[in-house]
């Protein structure tokens, strides 16, 4: 799956999402991927969606348990309103609801639902590799999460 497809999926997750309420369900995916990929820190060379920036973000945060089962094979943790917003900032949320036209709750709820989708998907079949620098940033990246 590549980076675009990435953030098409979590696009539709979002949109799909309980969480995102009847604002979320309604947005057009073409608005929603452009908001998304501004949020995530994306650009033209990995196609909306900086992942390796993400999974920093989450170290940073205390979240290194959460970013590790959303890489691993099995279920996704969840996490919360606030680990969101402190992944992104309250001004980049903001940012991102108004740019959608919904509640800062909705864009939040509809985060917390696509983002380990995502995560999950860029990290099963290599493409997470070529998106954080190959082997090399993954091995960054697991030394910062792992502690070492």
């Amino acid at each position: 799956m590549d980076m675009g497809d990435l953030i098409k999926m979590g696009a539709s997750a979002f949109m799909k999402s309980k969480m995102s309420g009847d604002a979320g369900s309604g947005l057009d995916l073409g608005s929603l991927t452009s908001a998304l990929s501004g949020l995530t820190g994306g650009n033209s060379e990995n196609g909306g969606f900086d992942i390796g920036s993400l999974l920093g973000k989450m170290q940073e945060g205390g979240m290194a348990d959460v970013a590790q089962s959303w890489l691993g094979d099995g279920d996704n943790a969840e996490i919360s309103d606030d680990h969101v917003t402190s992944m992104f900032g309250a001004d980049k949320i903001s940012e991102f609801a108004s740019q959608l036209g919904v509640s800062q709750e909705e864009a939040v709820g509809g985060l917390r639902d696509a983002l380990p989708q995502m995560v999950d998907n860029a990290s099963s079949g290599g493409s997470l590799l070529d998106s954080i620098g190959g082997i090399g940033g993954a091995l960054n990246i697991a030394k910062g999460l792992f502690g070492r």
